[in-house]
């Protein structure tokens, strides 16, 4: 089964209220997996990086603009990498490394945020390689939560997956997608390609 509801009409009193709603869902979930692939993961988002997605989500739907408190909610949803109670496996595209968010300046210090923290504890972080041979084809990231939900955010609207059968394939997806992913230093080789780009752009 999946629900599905307008982005417009979530946000419609702003950014902050849903990131409250996120707190919850990464509070309340002890294993979580992501796959994201052309942008970071929210959760490893610096700053000034969150500040440009939100930016652009306000400018974008028109809603009302209130990013300096989203933004600050998001920082505090970061806690969960830190507490020692939540593990959380995710894959980032490789175009996430690429994809300008704010510019040189602003992915740079993303870039080392990913690298400063990629042995955390907490974390499992694995970069899909462009050139990776996967087993399935292309999809849009989604999110897994203690294997009882997907969410999808697509352009005009979030959807939540819980059918049972669904969440399978969704792990299935998931796992094939891993086994193809650069991990540890294969994956922060990836990180420091990147880095050199922003740092001669």
């Amino acid at each position: 089964m999946a629900h599905s509801v307008p982005w417009q009409q979530r946000l419609s009193s702003g950014t902050e209220d849903i990131q409250d709603e996120v707190i919850r869902w990464y509070q309340q979930t002890r294993h979580g997996k992501g796959y994201v692939p052309t942008m970071i993961w929210g959760t490893l988002q610096t700053e000034a990086y969150a500040t440009e997605i939100l930016r652009r989500v306000v400018e974008f739907l028109g809603i009302p603009d209130d990013v300096p408190a989203g933004v600050a909610k998001r920082m505090k949803r970061q806690q969960v990498l830190y507490d020692g109670e939540h593990h959380y496996d995710v894959i980032l595209g490789e175009q996430a490394l690429y994809t300008n968010i704010g510019g040189p300046e602003v992915m740079l210090e993303q870039l080392e945020r990913l690298l400063r923290d990629i042995d955390l504890p907490s974390l499992s972080l694995g970069v899909l390689a462009a050139t990776a041979e996967v087993s399935l084809i292309p999809m849009p990231g989604f999110s897994v939560y203690d294997g009882a939900r997907v969410h999808y955010e697509l352009v005009s609207i979030s959807v939540d997956v819980t059918e049972s059968d669904e969440l399978a394939l969704h792990d299935k997806a998931f796992n094939a997608l891993s086994s193809v992913a650069c991990y540890d230093d294969a994956a922060k080789d990836l990180i420091t390609k990147a880095l050199v780009f922003w740092s001669n752009d």
